[in-house]
């Protein structure tokens, strides 16, 4: 992988991720762009003990444009996106209506390819390891800055979920603090390693799915169940079998073969409700350990905490969404139309081709 990082007219980070060690990028963000202006602040609420942020820059962000005007596709002519070149394998760049920005965090843009077309399910082993790659360097890079304290890399796919461009892409937001769900998995990570003397809650739940019916898809490295408790109808977990805190401790081996089960994954799950169906939206979120203090959670380190990979979609049978309503939205207790035994036996069944 070769790293190449410029900057945009308006003074935004923009790197390429290529491939070839051999790639030049030397083009120039030929816009007339104003300096980034962001409002972002973090509010916490004294009741629930969680933070949000608000963002009144985004109401402007792009909505829906036509594929000839999507900002994501390389620059052609005189038609110029945030993305200089004429092409490109994958790339990163700050977003410019950032949810989180300054002493608030940081978020990000990563564009999975050029095709504007494609999905991450379409890409290659080689282009998906490319981008495993820069989701890990970009780890790596926003964990050292001062004001960040989680790093979260997810995509966001489909209309149904709330996606303004078409262009495959995914995000990452680097959070000022430890995300309410990844603080509710250390307490329980912490008052398990308590009662039990020891033993860690994630390898026991992972013991257990292993020897479960949930189990979708099983490699040397990785597993994918769903989960006993599942809140979406089909949601599927992807754990390396050895546990580590953070995609920066994932050995060569669990490296190469992450594309082959991820991809396999993707597939079926645009195989779900049948032929003909449009693609199934989704969200793909990855978990990992927070790189501030933990001392909240006693007892309880980084290693403890399990590096995991999310993926749901918010459709329930064909043509038909999940809404989060009064019991989910207002008390926050998911009720599931699909029981987690069928979805994993049908995602077992729908194999790609």
């Amino acid at each position: 992988m070769k790293k190449t990082s410029t900057r945009l007219a308006d003074g935004r980070e923009l790197i390429y991720y290529d491939q070839r060690d051999d790639s030049v990028r030397d083009a120039v963000d030929r816009r007339p762009l104003d300096p980034t202006v962001t409002t972002s602040e973090v509010r916490r609420d004294p009741l629930l003990g969680d933070s949000i942020a608000v963002a009144s820059h985004r109401q402007g962000r792009i909505y829906h444009p036509p594929a000839d005007e999507c900002p994501l596709c390389p620059s052609q002519g005189d038609r110029l996106s945030e993305i200089p070149d004429s092409s490109y394998d994958a790339v990163v760049f700050e977003n410019r209506f950032p949810s989180l920005a300054g002493d608030s965090g940081r978020c990000e843009v990563v564009c999975f390819t050029s095709d504007h077309n494609a999905s991450f399910a379409d890409l290659t082993e080689e282009q998906a390891r490319l981008v495993l790659d820069a989701w890990t360097d970009r780890t790596s890079e926003l964990s050292h800055l001062p004001s960040v304290e989680q790093v979260f890399c997810f995509e966001n796919r489909g209309a149904e979920i709330g996606v303004t461009l078409g262009h495959p892409h995914g995000q990452i937001y680097a959070y000022p603090f430890t995300t309410p769900r990844t603080a509710l998995m250390l307490r329980s990570v912490a008052a398990h390693k308590e009662a039990t003397g020891g033993e860690n809650l994630f390898d026991a739940v992972l013991e257990r799915e292993l020897a479960d019916e949930r189990v979708v898809l099983e490699g040397e490295h990785w597993v994918a169940f769903v989960p006993y408790a599942a809140h979406w109808p089909y949601e599927v977990h992807l754990y390396p079998k050895r546990r580590v805190p953070d995609l920066l401790a994932l050995d060569e081996e669990a490296r190469t073969e992450f594309p082959q089960v991820y991809l396999e994954l993707l597939r079926r799950f645009d195989r779900i409700f049948g032929e003909g169906e449009p693609p199934t939206p989704y969200i793909s979120a990855w978990h990992q350990a927070p790189f501030g203090a933990l001392e909240e959670f006693e007892g309880v380190n980084r290693d403890d905490f399990a590096l995991h990979l999310e993926l749901f979609t918010v459709r329930r049978t064909s043509g038909k969404l999940k809404f989060l309503a009064g019991s989910e939205s207002g008390m926050n207790v998911f009720i599931n139309d699909v029981p987690p035994e069928f979805a994993a036996r049908r995602l077992r069944e729908v194999a790609s081709s």
